[in-house]
């Protein structure tokens, strides 16, 4: 099993690499649930110390679908398609899905999906509970003023 890389991290921050995507094949994890293991995908709530999200990374083989439906009692999905193409299903709707599509699914629903190209998907899924973003984007920054290191190295 491949291991995540700590680039660097203090009390305000964890930066890790999780290399490139076409090797997320490598990782795999435990189900917690049904003790299988789990090949291509990794996830990065604990590596990064978050307290608010649980991103993953994921794989499906070329051909191939999501072994099982899910649905979760809190958090709600995101997932992001980075590479390859097939079809989505949330509760009774199925729709076509490509590099690019992006899939926000609430708690309760019932979601599945497939892999219809002749490559790897690759997607992203972020994780979070429902209704807990209470400010966002720039409403939520305030710039300040920072001389940056990168230019003196």
């Amino acid at each position: 099993m491949k291991k995540i890389e700590t680039i660097s991290e203090s009390n305000s921050y964890s930066a890790i690499n999780i290399g490139v995507l076409d090797s997320l094949q490598e990782y795999s994890f435990l189900h917690p649930k049904t003790q299988q293991e789990i090949k291509g995908k990794v996830f990065l709530k604990e590596p990064t110390k978050a307290t608010g999200t649980e991103i993953s990374f994921q794989t499906l083989a070329a051909k191939s679908e999501l072994p099982y439906f899910h649905k979760h009692i809190e958090n709600e999905e995101t997932y992001i398609i980075l590479k390859g193409s097939g079809f989505f299903q949330v509760d009774e709707d199925c729709f076509p899905i490509k590099e690019g599509s992006v899939i926000r699914i609430a708690p309760a629903a019932k979601r599945g999906f497939c892999n219809t190209s002749d490559e790897q998907m690759i997607l992203a899924v972020i994780q979070s509970k429902e209704g807990s973003l209470n400010q966002y984007s720039s409403e939520d920054g305030e710039r300040v003023s920072v001389e940056p290191k990168w230019r003196n190295k």
